[in-house]
């Protein structure tokens, strides 16, 4: 049988099975042929394959697009160029700055979903942006209808229709209570793993101590969640596209929320790890603590220019980190070890 015809004979309708085990034989009999496959991740967590080809399969997450690859996907090559090139004691021009704040903006507006960006670099119009974004998340629910057990169907939408409102708390930390009446954490702790298992959603743990390897002081009870994508986010939420450029008290909670995930989902594309949160008691809470290399580095998150930071002051008191990262809409500044990185670099922060 000819590599062509046996392709054809496993692509059949409902052949998730056929399909991922048929790789294990392409790499012992036929390992001259390059093999690409492409999938959700929906579908691995949840379909429960009968075998599964261990140390024949080469995996690559495909994430969406962050923010430099959203610069290149909309013609901005010099912009991006500027970025890659920066050099960390540089000053950064107001007229440069302000063009990234603005292309910022439209990021969280679309996100990093390939047919969003080409549908907002051709049309430049938000309401069919908004509208491949519907589709994208309705899609997601056609999933779960399609991979999960029929009475585990309930508990995948409701956890996942649950999370801008859970983000919009003062309080962010993820409630299973809050995400229908009656139900508790025993109830839908399965429904969750198997979103984040296909990385739609982010497990942003807390740490009550930011010490090495941070994963061994994590509390897994305790956590915040957060969206793949910073515009499916924003499409979520209903948020109308103007509030995102005009200042408005109503949208200053969900701005914050809106600001995490971006900043959340910058630092996985550029590190591949998740990182963690500290909060002590309900006396201070810093965003994100993240490793690099042997040094743990607190990030504290402001949505504007006001970067103060009581909590980042008491997280320092206590431990005396090396680096101190604030990342806002200010421009990039400080000293070494305290710096002051916008929005817009913030992917770029280990460099």
């Amino acid at each position: 049988m000819t590599i062509s015809a046996y392709l054809c004979r496993i692509n059949i309708k409902n052949a998730y099975h056929i399909n991922i085990t048929a790789l294990k034989y392409f790499q012992e009999n036929a390992g001259e042929y390059h093999l690409v496959c492409a999938g959700s991740l929906l579908g691995v967590a949840l379909a429960k394959p009968l075998s599964f080809p261990v140390g024949k399969v080469d995996f690559l997450t495909l994430r969406p697009m962050n923010f430099y690859e959203f610069l290149l996907a909309n013609g901005e090559e010099l912009l991006g160029e500027y970025l890659a090139e920066l050099k960390p004691n540089a000053k950064v021009s107001q007229l440069i700055h302000e063009k990234l704040i603005t292309c910022l903006k439209n990021y969280f507006l679309t996100g990093g979903m390939p047919e969003v960006v080409r549908v907002w670099r051709d049309t430049q119009d938000i309401e069919r942006v908004q509208t491949v974004q519907q589709k994208i998340l309705d899609s997601y629910e056609l999933d779960f209808a399609k991979h999960a057990p029929h009475h585990d169907f309930p508990k995948l939408s409701a956890i996942w229709r649950s999370i801008p409102r859970q983000l919009s708390k003062e309080n962010s930390k993820f409630i299973f209570s809050q995400v229908k009446k009656g139900w508790r954490a025993k109830d839908l702790e399965d429904a969750l793993e198997w979103l984040t298992s296909a990385g739609l959603v982010y497990k942003v743990c807390k740490i009550e101590k930011p010490f090495l390897p941070l994963s061994a002081y994590a509390d897994q009870t305790f956590f915040k969640l957060y969206l793949v994508d910073v515009g499916l986010l924003s499409r979520m939420a209903k948020l109308p596209a103007n509030v995102i450029f005009d200042r408005s008290e109503t949208y200053k909670e969900f701005k914050s929320a809106l600001t995490e995930n971006f900043v959340l989902t910058e630092l996985i594309a550029s590190s591949g790890e998740t990182p963690y949160y500290w909060k002590s008691q309900n006396k201070a809470e810093v965003d994100f603590i993240t490793q690099i290399g042997t040094e743990i580095v607190p990030i504290e998150v402001k949505s504007a220019t006001n970067d103060r930071s009581r909590s980042l002051a008491e997280y320092c008191k206590r431990y005396a980190p090396k680096y101190t990262v604030k990342t806002s809409l200010k421009p990039l500044s400080g000293e070494k070890n305290v710096r002051n990185i916008p929005l817009y670099l913030i992917g770029r922060m280990a460099k």
